[in-house]
């Protein structure tokens, strides 16, 4: 695990490093999605709810079309999809207490998805020494520390 700037970045997980999205494989072909913990910071700790869009799930949902909603004190936006693939599941934990995603946020995933292709490179995404290099230029170039 990688810390940069008082937030920690586990290396084996993929990142779409701009919009603050992590991505881990799993059994069976699925991958898990989250958000990371500078994207919880940025909500200014004031996380509301956490909402997958219930027209979503079993639909093929191409990159960066929405996956899911999250609901601040200061801020409403989506989650995109990091890839094209169909949401298979969303984490009903999370749903009900999104307290817990900011929390853990490595461990509270907000949906599972089969991608169509994984291709991790081709959607932008990066893992290990490329993950960390893009997040602290843009942690250091945003001025963004843990609080």
């Amino acid at each position: 695990m990688t810390e940069i700037r008082g937030f920690h970045f586990p290396e084996a997980l993929y990142y779409l490093v701009e919009k603050h999205v992590w991505v881990e494989p799993v059994a069976d072909g699925l991958v898990r999605v989250g958000l990371t913990p500078v994207a919880y910071t940025l909500l200014r700790n004031s996380l509301v709810a956490i909402t997958v869009r219930q027209r979503v799930l079993g639909q093929l949902v191409m990159r960066g079309k929405s996956v899911a909603m999250v609901e601040s004190l200061k801020y409403n936006g989506p989650v995109p999809a990091p890839f094209t693939g169909v949401v298979v599941r969303m984490n009903d934990q999370v749903a009900a207490d999104p307290g817990l995603a900011e929390a853990d946020p490595y461990g509270s995933w907000i949906v599972e998805m089969q991608p169509q292709v994984w291709d991790p490179a081709a959607d932008g995404l990066l893992t290990g020494d490329a993950a960390t290099a893009a997040y602290r230029a843009l942690l250091e170039s945003q001025n963004i520390t843990a609080e």
